[in-house]
């Protein structure tokens, strides 16, 4: 999927409710939470983890990665939006705004 005129650099937000009730259910939500930092997402808020993409075809495999680490109880939501859309996003930490994060500057190649 193209956006803008080409432009297909996407971010691709992963918020998740996962259980932590039993001691399995907070190991199973360390792992999944390990499994999203290993792979290049950066904590927005809690629950809530951001990573700059490529492509959409870049992001599509990461999608599959999040997925398949996704313990039996709990669920995820990923979206994903266009660069430009990530960066009209604005974050408020009690009155005075910040900026939002910025993508990488390197390549991946992959």
């Amino acid at each position: 999927m193209k956006f803008f005129g080409g432009l297909d650099t996407v971010w691709m937000v992963v918020m998740f409710d996962l259980p932590t009730d039993t001691p399995e259910d907070r190991k199973r939500y360390s792992i999944f939470r390990k499994l999203l930092l290993r792979d290049g997402f950066t904590m927005l808020q809690f629950s809530v983890y951001g990573r700059h993409c490529a492509s959409d075809e870049n992001a599509e495999v990461h999608e599959k990665r999040v997925v398949g680490g996704l313990p039996p109880k709990g669920n995820i939501r990923i979206l994903k939006v266009t660069e430009k859309q990530f960066a009209r996003m604005k974050t408020f930490y009690g009155k005075a705004p910040k900026k939002t994060e910025e993508p990488p500057l390197q390549l991946s190649f992959f």
